[in-house]
């Protein structure tokens, strides 16, 4: 049976095999995420001392900020749920574009479904590179075999055919060579796959470097704030003896340590920043590619249908008895029709390659008379071989045979007896037609009695019959995208499996830098690891590559310490893919394989994604330093006011208590993971070198200016406090003058720090409504505390008069805005 007899299931058919068997998928006990989202927001620290404060304030009868309290760990637990959300929303959206997809022949048509689609009874056509999404009985084939190693730990692939013993495939293997049409006979949990258990869905992602520097930071400081809440508990008992509020007063200082926002900016920054990546058409497989794409260095790109269109056209036909060179467009003799005619038949029956399609069309042009359907592939030799070639041996019912074979130019001349003039010649007409950027093919064919064929295909005496060359013009965009890559600093290599001068000669067209040098794969072999690792750096062009030097190759650019991404799309390409630091597949061409191996996956195959890609990477990274920036600056003063009145003994020595801090608490988290998640990318974030993939989140400079600018804060709050002391101002004045300080630093901290270059001028045209929604809201309810009776009698808080409000604002505006001039600086002399 021909895949074109089938027919397929209709969509009647279709129906009632999912009613009766159900959906193509997993079903596998799961728990609830709003519930485990619960339970871990109960053991988060800040929450558990929220509720402990509570408890003391209703214990001593302070209902009212019990009260408080208790709607503040709904708000925190709120914000919380909101952000982790839109984290689960933005990862269950990739989840379903990055679901394998299948071939399956429907209503005679041959269509492309999710895995998840397809039902018992449909006919799935399962080709080089796919991931086999069922259980099922091959009822055609070519050439077929299976890597199954997922389920036998057995690398080799197995031979598989319809005549065989073993003619059936499972769910979750891959196939390594040719194609099958294959019956669905199982499905999701009944597959072999599905009843052993085995399911990607519970394999849990190791957490990132930049993840486990964090949650180390923050555990460091929950530590710290363990030590000072203990300090600050027995201070106040030695001075009250009153249990209870000495632990309230230390209650306030632990809460002001903990940086409870920073694992809740990063998991959002890293999720939403997945998302608008998806919204883009580049789908992230891996959270950890989001935080490591800023800092590519380096990016392998190969030739076909990245640099190029992927639209092969017969340009140019070389038939060796004639020998010259001929435009398929002009009339044609019978040896130019016979070099055409070989080469179809050394082409798959079922033609998927773009120029096994476009010899088939020229075949189908100039014979008026079809042989196809009269002969059927007795035997076939898979592409291979160093340089590659593939031959078929077709045979029709009165045993006429064709052997018929097609691959790199150098391989048929090797397999061919031609003489040393004939190759000489053969080899500069090769040199003519690369020189144009032609991808060239030789194509030979042999005669061969009875059915004892040799083991290999180059023992086959082949007559060498000529070259076909196709023309597979540059994209349009492409130029554009390397100078963006090359003003980005990173560094780009074309990695081909095609010869060095048809590549070079495409590179020059598009003004590749170093189209002048290139090595094959056959010579990068050969080289020490000292060599390779000099000639990588040093070379941009790689030639007639093969799996295993794709794989030297990326492993030489990581000694060099370079962060390597690396573009690919066929089976071959998996090692590669899996062995760079970002492996990008091809959504359009890439096989299955190619996008189980990458770690994100260009929808529409268009490279100038991964320039947008990078700007994305370098964007959400800058914007969660910002972030953590901001945080850690904020933090600082809010500690120090709390500590050292107490630690000092002034009159006034817990200016603040629980409210006070967890108010704080609530206009900081929307800022650091709303505010500075929307904010744009800065104009010179793609002029800049790559960001180092260190070990550090910060360096000592960046974190010394955090610091700075918490001293800084801390200093501006703590003169007003020493200002309203010394003029005999209450308690409450004091209270209110200072946290007005921190309240305008608060503010004037997040619109500075939304550059630490340009000046807040030019920030302040960022488009980003966030930044004005918050920060009024912010002021109108600090408004509402201090100049409303019932919330300042509640917070403890004195209506300020104008030269009270004036001073307060004033100390925080300096206390955030000298670094400006800092920035001034940065602008003036680098």
């Amino acid at each position: 049976m021909e895949p074109n007899e089938i027919t397929g299931l209709n969509q009647q058919q279709i129906d009632e095999s999912r009613a009766k068997y159900g959906s193509n998928s997993f079903e596998h006990k799961t728990e609830n995420s709003f519930l485990k989202t619960i339970k871990v927001l109960l053991t988060e620290p800040m929450v558990l001392l929220l509720f402990v404060a509570a408890a003391i304030y209703f214990i001593n009868g302070s209902y009212s900020d019990g009260t408080f309290l208790a709607i503040a760990i709904v708000l925190i637990s709120a914000i919380s749920l909101y952000q982790d959300s839109r984290s689960r929303n933005a990862l269950a959206q990739l989840k379903t574009l990055t679901q394998p997809k299948c071939k399956v022949i429907r209503d005679k048509e041959t269509i492309q479904i999710k895995s998840e689609e397809l039902v018992v009874g449909d006919y799935l056509i399962a080709d080089e590179g796919t991931l086999i999404a069922a259980d099922g009985l091959i009822i055609q084939s070519n050439d077929f075999s299976v890597n199954e190693s997922i389920l036998t730990g057995e690398s080799l692939a197995v031979y598989k055919a319809p005549d065989q013993a073993d003619n059936l495939v499972y769910s979750g293997t891959t196939v390594a060579s040719g194609l099958a049409v294959v019956t669905v006979t199982a499905i999701g949990n009944e597959t072999r796959l599905g009843r052993i258990g085995k399911s990607l869905e519970n394999i849990d992602e190791e957490k990132t470097p930049l993840e486990v520097q964090i949650n180390n930071f923050v555990k460091k400081m929950v530590f710290a704030g363990g030590i000072v809440f203990l300090i600050v508990w027995a201070i106040n008992f030695y001075n009250s003896g009153g249990i209870l509020d000495s632990l309230m007063k230390a209650l306030t200082i632990a809460m002001s340590i903990l940086p409870e926002e920073i694992p809740v900016a990063f998991t959002t920054f890293m999720a939403l920043g997945a998302w608008r990546l998806m919204k883009m058409g580049i789908v992230v497989k891996q959270m950890k590619t989001v935080e490591t794409l800023g800092s590519a260095t380096v990016i392998c790109t190969d030739k076909t249908g990245t640099i190029t269109q992927n639209k092969m056209t017969l340009v140019a036909l070389y038939e060796l008895s004639k020998g010259r060179i001929v435009n398929p467009e002009e009339a044609l003799g019978n040896q130019e029709k016979e070099l055409i005619r070989m080469a179809m038949w050394a082409s798959e029956p079922i033609p998927f390659d773009p120029m096994e399609v476009a010899l088939h069309a020229a075949y189908g042009k100039f014979f008026t008379i079809n042989e196809r359907p009269r002969y059927k592939m007795w035997h076939e030799y898979p592409l291979g071989g160093k340089p590659p070639m593939m031959t078929h041996i077709f045979q029709n019912e009165t045993g006429n045979r064709i052997i018929a074979a097609k691959g790199a130019p150098e391989a048929l001349l090797n397999a061919s007896n031609l003489s040393t003039e004939d190759r000489k010649h053969v080899e500069e007409v090769m040199n003519t037609l690369a020189s144009n950027g032609y991808r060239i093919l030789g194509v030979g064919e042999a005669i061969f009695a009875g059915d004892d064929f040799p083991a290999i295909q180059q023992d086959f005496s082949f007559k060498f019959k000529g070259l076909v060359a196709f023309y597979d013009p540059p994209k349009q965009n492409i130029r554009s995208v390397f100078d963006s890559f090359y003003a980005a600093g990173i560094d780009v290599k074309i990695i081909t499996g095609d010869n060095a001068a048809t590549t070079c000669a495409i590179a020059r067209q598009i003004g590749f830098r170093g189209a002048e040098s290139s090595i094959s794969g056959d010579e990068l072999m050969k080289l020490t690891e000292t060599g390779l690792r000099q000639r990588v750096s040093a070379t941009s062009i790689f030639t007639r590559m093969f799996p295993e030097a794709k794989l030297r190759i990326i492993n030489a650019l990581k000694a060099n310490d370079e962060i390597v991404a690396m573009t690919g799309d066929g089976v071959n390409d998996g090692p590669a893919l899996k062995a760079a630091h970002i492996g990008i597949a091809m959504g359009k061409k890439g096989t299955e394989i190619a996008k189980q191996a990458a770690s994100l996956v260009l929808a529409d195959d268009d490279l100038e994604k991964m320039v947008a890609a990078v700007a994305m990477g370098r964007r959400i990274y800058a914007n969660l330093k910002k972030a953590i920036q901001y945080i850690i600056s904020i933090h600082i003063p809010i500690i120090l006011t709390v500590f050292i009145p107490l630690a000092l003994g002034w009159v006034y020595p817990n200016i603040f208590s629980p409210v006070h801090i967890i108010f704080l608490e609530l206009i900081m988290g929307p800022t650091c993971s709303i505010i500075y998640e929307n904010e744009p990318m800065e104009k010179n974030t793609m002029l800049q070198k790559p960001r180092p993939f260190s070990s550090t989140f910060f360096n000592w400079r960046e974190l010394f200016t955090s610091v700075v600018q918490g001293i800084a804060i801390a200093v501006a709050a703590l003169l007003v406090y020493r200002y309203a002391v010394y003029y005999n101002y209450t308690e409450a004045i004091t209270r209110t003058m200072v946290f007005t300080v921190l309240i305008t630093a608060n503010v004037f901290l997040t619109l500075v720090n939304r550059s630490f270059y340009y000046s807040i001028f030019t920030t302040l045209k960022y488009k980003n409504n966030l930044v004005l929604g918050i920060i009024s809201l912010t002021l109108v309810i600090t408004g509402l505390l201090i100049y409303n009776s019932w919330l300042s009698a509640f917070f403890d808080f004195n209506p300020l008069a104008i030269g009270q409000l004036g001073l307060s604002a004033g100390a925080g505006f300096l206390g955030v805005i000298w670094y400006e001039l800092v920035k001034w600086k940065k602008r003036k002399f680098t």
